[in-house]
């Protein structure tokens, strides 16, 4: 019975409290509704109970009631679903926020309340005084140091409170080194695909996959989101997404996905792996079982650590803290006034916001729809600084890539909001990094040349950026450059028709049977069919196939594309798409329809 009041009292509060974060950041957090699929009668019930009973908990709080789907509806809906044994769905609504901008929020308001707040510094060590009375030490503060520039100095506190999430034990080792940890990091991967794996605006949950994980499925800034694992993991601040936990996600996606949406390896867009805290309450008395809510304790130092919980939770978790703290050091201190408590944006925010952003400045409709979704009420602060396009329309808000809605304004207002490097502005003030790590490869070096404008950066300086930026993308955001998405280990596996269809291609540019093609060949082709192409953009599409780095694309090199392309390894290959428009275009002109010769019955 305990066990079942304790979660009950676990699912309360976080209900709660995601009712109140959609409150104070209703332009950050909105409901989204989320389908169970069921392939089995008996599961149908089941499922159904649970959920009602989750609403039950959620009481006035509920978003929306949950309700079942005959399975021609759950199609309708969700028409990427397999349809094979499917019987119906339970669809459920729960809370979906971008996390990053949360964050940054929170971090704002606080620092507009008073708090000095700072990034980029790390704890030292602890600073602590000897009691006079008790002859006890106490902690008295920390000694931290700029990360960016390496200088180290003292802040001095009455209370000094651990949150650092997957870190707890460091810090608390750095109070007391006897004492054994309570955090045990779980790693969890999710993944980004294209929007169209995804319905606009519904997700999808497998309570129940081949190993007992849980896995979502979920539409995302445009795109879709999908994960998680959960493995056990090391503390590092560079977690690195593991490929066999990607083809895990892949394969479970498929599982639920009809056989005509084939899912490939090389739509995954970005990939990234998180720490989860998870820790045991050290003041139990089984010290080794997992604590599904936050812990809160006080060492004998006077150390308050917070640790475990969930995002959702935070604004109780920080009560919670501040809560301990007053009372181990009694502090003075007025009631809680953070619930209700708008965030940064939200205080003027409607959801016809962008309307305004569009009339008064001239902006594009998706670019002001993100704007308002991002920033709130503030996004007027970044539309005022953004430059003029030159063009009829938009007037102003020039794009950092084409296919996504941020622009070049946002930067600028980055480094307002404490951004200090390129990665901050890819990865933690714009979301492009965990959206399309190409895209973000792509807008880097137009990032880095506009924060060197507003930060005074040198060319030493800018050249540390870039590198930064692309170890970044490529160690934890999972980037391949395309160049290496293929390389001499690649296998071919084609049928012999397959083989002989992309031999009749391929010498449509090799028109010397030279067994190669050079850019030459490709401009000869693409003039007589009247297309043009950057010459520097041909030389970047033919690299990308060219294994050997020897200028020219061999027969044998093609082969490995068009395998790796079959097999879903890679997607969106240029040439692959430009050979083979190229050839449909010589074929139809070199069709003579009957109505040009002379006719006929």
């Amino acid at each position: 019975m305990r066990l079942d009041y304790e979660q009950y009292k676990l699912v309360k509060e976080a209900l709660q409290e995601r009712a109140n974060l959609l409150e104070i950041a209703p332009h950050l957090s909105s409901p989204l509704p989320i389908m169970l699929p069921v392939y089995k009668w008996f599961q149908l019930p089941y499922y159904w109970a649970g959920i009602k009973l989750y609403d039950l908990v959620a009481g006035s709080r509920c978003l929306k009631s949950s309700y079942i789907l005959s399975k021609t509806k759950a199609l309708e809906l969700f028409p990427m679903l397999k349809k094979d044994k499917l019987v119906g769905a339970i669809v459920y609504y729960d809370g979906q926020h971008n996390d990053a901008r949360m964050n940054l929020a929170i971090a704002l308001t606080a620092a507009r309340y008073g708090a000095a707040i700072a990034n980029y510094t790390e704890v030292v060590h602890l600073l602590k005084k000897t009691v006079s009375e008790t002859g006890k030490e106490r902690v008295c503060g920390a000694r931290c140091r700029d990360l960016l520039t390496g200088q180290e100095f003292d802040v001095k506190a009455k209370c000094v409170i651990n949150a650092t999430g997957p870190f707890t034990d460091i810090v608390r080792k750095m109070d007391d080194h006897k004492i054994p940890n309570i955090c045990q990091p779980s790693a969890g991967v999710h993944i980004v695909m294209p929007g169209y794996y995804s319905p606009d605006n519904m997700g999808l949950l497998d309570p129940a996959t081949s190993d007992g994980r849980v896995i979502f499925f979920l539409p995302w800034e445009k795109m879709t989101i999908a994960g998680t694992t959960d493995t056990p993991t090391d503390i590092t601040p560079h977690p690195i997404p593991r490929e066999e936990d990607i083809n895990f996600i892949l394969t479970e996606v498929r599982n639920y996905l009809t056989p005509d949406v084939q899912v490939r390896r090389g739509d995954v867009l970005a990939a990234w792996s998180g720490i989860r805290p998870l820790v045991t309450n050290p003041d139990s008395k089984d010290t080794q079982s997992i604590s599904r809510s936050h812990v809160v304790h006080v060492s004998e130092s006077g150390l308050v650590t917070i640790a475990g919980g969930k995002w959702t939770t935070y604004r109780l978790m920080a009560e919670d803290s501040v809560d301990a703290a007053i009372q181990a050091h009694d502090l003075k201190a007025r009631p809680s006034r953070t619930l209700g408590l708008l965030l940064e944006g939200a205080r003027n925010w409607t959801p016809t916001l962008y309307i305004r952003l569009v009339q008064n400045y001239g902006l594009e409709n998706e670019v002001a729809k993100h704007l308002a979704s991002t920033y709130g009420d503030k996004a007027f602060e970044v539309a005022k600084i953004a430059k003029v396009t030159g063009k009829r329309w938009p007037i102003v808000g020039k794009r950092l890539v084409s296919e996504f809605p941020y622009i070049e304004s946002e930067v600028r207002y980055a480094v307002k909001e404490y951004a200090c490097t390129a990665i901050d502005v890819l990865a933690r003030r714009t979301r492009l990094a965990f959206l399309n790590v190409q895209a973000a490869d792509e807008a880097l070096p137009r990032i880095v040349e506009i924060m060197a404008q507003e930060l005074n950066w040198n060319e030493e300086k800018k050249k540390e950026e870039m590198k930064a930026g692309k170890e970044f993308l490529s160690t934890e955001m999972g980037y391949k450059p395309r160049s290496e998405q293929l390389n001499d280990t690649t296998e071919i596996n084609l049928s012999p028709s397959d083989v002989d269809r992309y031999k009749k291609r391929f010498q449509k540019f090799d028109e010397k049977n030279k067994g190669f093609i050079t850019i030459v060949d490709v401009q000869r082709v693409l003039e007589s069919i009247s297309v043009q192409i950057d010459e520097n953009a041909l030389h970047e599409i033919l690299n990308e196939v060219d294994l050997n780095k020897n200028g020219q694309v061999e027969f044998s090199e093609f082969l490995q594309l068009m395998s790796a392309i079959q097999k879903g390894f890679v997607s969106g290959s240029r040439l692959a798409l430009l050979m083979k428009t190229a050839e449909e275009t010589m074929d139809q002109r070199d069709t003579i329809p009957v109505d040009r010769s002379g006719g006929g019955v």
